[in-house]
């Protein structure tokens, strides 16, 4: 089989030995839409995370057989297309689920304990000439016994609040919002913003999703409460959550997601100076054992297509 794995640099240098048992593996670092066409003619498997592809491309590309996409998320394929040339379309679902349970607690303890504040002060001398055997300048409150919502409880939810519930949070599930009927065990959506410490997203990112948090579901919630975004950037109206954050409408945020990304210049979360927003690039996805397990899934996609299977097939 011809392999082409079209934006490698996604995948972080981690070893891609699982996937040359298949045939020949060309990769590019990154490829630019002008360079797709060249780059895909002769391919049977192409590999891609976020180049998009579409039924323009499948027609100059008459050996391709399969689209393994190397992410959970299919939106930058034209599923429809890919269907109608005849084109299995797999995803890899479930192998980030650790890193972003981790990165969500890190961004949290680090606006709870205020460390990166501290972190600095200390860089600049600040402990050095402290009159005491610490630093008290900034706020340090605990996990356990705050109010820790949930909002998308799928596997990502579900891992969130075992942690959660191992640091002594208590957990809540918001039900999803303008729902008719509250499931059992769960609470309305605006009931669970009012009653927040800690909100922590993990739902996808769908037209009932998209600017979900925005000026008004804020000022749903306490002044003290800290959100935090690992899921998709777009579930959050940014502009909304910079002007909550100057105001001290709420305590803190922790970003992992932007609506566009890579990152604008004038995004209002990348211009914005308050030390009450921790913003990281999209990373909480990638460990290395993350990506070494989204490597190996999109071999095991590929074993099961060879051998007439359906495993995580989207198309």
């Amino acid at each position: 089989m011809n392999i082409v794995v079209l934006d490698a640099a996604t995948l972080a240098g981690v070893d891609l030995s699982p996937l040359h048992a298949f045939g020949t593996v060309t990769t590019y670092e990154y490829t630019q839409p002008s360079e797709v066409d060249s780059r895909i003619q002769q391919a049977n498997i192409i590999i891609s995370n976020k180049v998009q592809l579409n039924a323009t491309h499948f027609a100059i590309a008459p050996d391709l057989k399969l689209i393994c996409v190397a992410a959970t998320g299919t939106n930058n394929i034209d599923l429809v297309a890919a269907k109608d040339a005849g084109i299995a379309v797999t995803n890899v679902a479930g192998y980030s689920t650790p890193s972003v349970v981790q990165h969500t607690f890190t961004l949290l303890g680090n606006l709870m304990s205020n460390i990166h504040r501290y972190a600095a002060d200390t860089k600049q001398g600040a402990w050095q000439n402290s009159k005491m055997f610490c630093r008290l300048d900034y706020s340090i409150n605990d996990i356990a016994g705050k109010n820790f919502v949930i909002v998308g409880y799928g596997n990502l939810g579900q891992a969130t609040a075992k942690v959660a519930e191992a640091f002594g949070a208590k957990v809540i599930i918001a039900e999803r919002p303008n729902s008719k009927a509250t499931r059992s065990g769960r609470v309305t959506f605006e009931e669970a913003m009012q009653i927040a410490d800690i909100v922590s997203i993990h739902c996808p990112l769908t037209p009932q999703t998209e600017n979900l948090f925005n000026a008004q579901t804020l000022a749903l919630l306490p002044q003290h409460a800290i959100l935090i975004n690992t899921a998709r950037g777009g579930i959050v109206n940014e502009q909304a959550l910079a002007d909550a954050l100057a105001a001290n409408q709420i305590a803190a945020a922790g970003v992992d997601v932007l609506s566009i990304e890579p990152a604008t210049t004038d995004n209002p979360l990348i211009t914005y100076q308050g030390d009450n927003l921790m913003l990281t690039p999209h990373t909480a996805w990638a460990s290395h054992e993350s990506i070494t397990r989204l490597i190996q899934g999109i071999a095991d996609n590929i074993t099961s297509f060879l051998d007439g299977g359906q495993h995580n097939r989207v198309v």
